[in-house]
C-alpha cells in the first residue's frame, strides 16, 4: 500500500455516427460551382448549360494536342495575319476530323461490343485517335508490277478499327 503505480492505462469505448440529414446536406453541397451566361432565352436550361460547359473540356484537350511538340507547330513561323488565320483554320479542321474519327471509333466499338488494346494490351473501348494512329504506323502498301497492290503488316487490332469504320476503309485496307 502507498506505492505509486508505474503507469496508468485508459480505455475508451464508443461508436461513431453521423446524422443522415447532415450527410445529405453535405452531399448536396459537394461539387457546387457557379455558371453565368448572358443568354436569357427559355431554350437554355440549366442542364443544357452545364452540358455545354462540360463539353468544353474535349475542345481544350484538342487544342492542347496542337500545342504538343509532336504536332510541330512551334517550328512554324508566320508573319502575315492572313497566313496565321489560314493555318488556324486548317488546324481546326484537322481537330474536327480527329475528334469525329475518335467519336466514331468509340461509338462503334461499344455498339459492336469490340475492344481495342490499350498501351498495356488490355481490352479497351475508349482509345484516343492518337493511340489508334500510332498503332497504324508501319502499315505499307506494296505495289507489284504497277497494278497489283498488297497491304502489309496489318494486325488484328488494326482490323478491329477498320471494321468499326466501315466498307470504305475495308476496301482501302484489303
Amino acid at each position: 500500500m502507498g506505492q505509486i503505480p508505474d503507469s496508468y492505462e485508459y480505455q475508451i469505448t464508443g461508436q461513431l455516427y453521423s446524422s443522415l440529414k447532415t450527410r445529405e446536406e453535405r452531399l448536396m453541397e459537394k461539387g457546387m460551382f457557379m455558371l453565368a451566361t448572358n443568354d436569357l432565352s427559355d431554350k437554355l436550361t440549366m442542364e443544357k448549360m452545364l452540358g455545354l460547359y462540360k463539353s468544353q473540356q474535349s475542345v481544350e484537350k484538342g487544342f492542347r494536342f496542337l500545342k504538343s511538340p509532336d504536332f510541330l507547330t512551334s517550328s512554324l513561323y508566320l508573319k502575315k495575319p492572313e497566313r496565321i488565320e489560314a493555318l488556324l483554320m486548317i488546324m481546326t479542321c484537322c481537330l474536327m476530323v480527329y475528334a469525329a474519327l475518335e467519336h466514331k471509333i468509340r461509338q462503334e466499338l461499344k455498339a459492336k461490343s469490340l475492344y481495342f488494346p490499350n498501351l498495356k494490351y488490355k481490352p479497351y473501348q475508349n482509345p484516343t485517335a492518337r493511340w489508334v494512329f500510332f498503332c497504324f504506323q508501319g502499315i505499307h502498301v506494296l505495289t507489284i508490277s504497277g497494278d497489283q497492290q498488297r497491304v502489309l503488316n496489318i494486325e488484328e487490332r488494326n482490323r478491329t478499327i477498320i471494321d468499326c469504320l466501315g466498307d470504305v476503309y475495308r476496301q482501302i485496307y484489303s
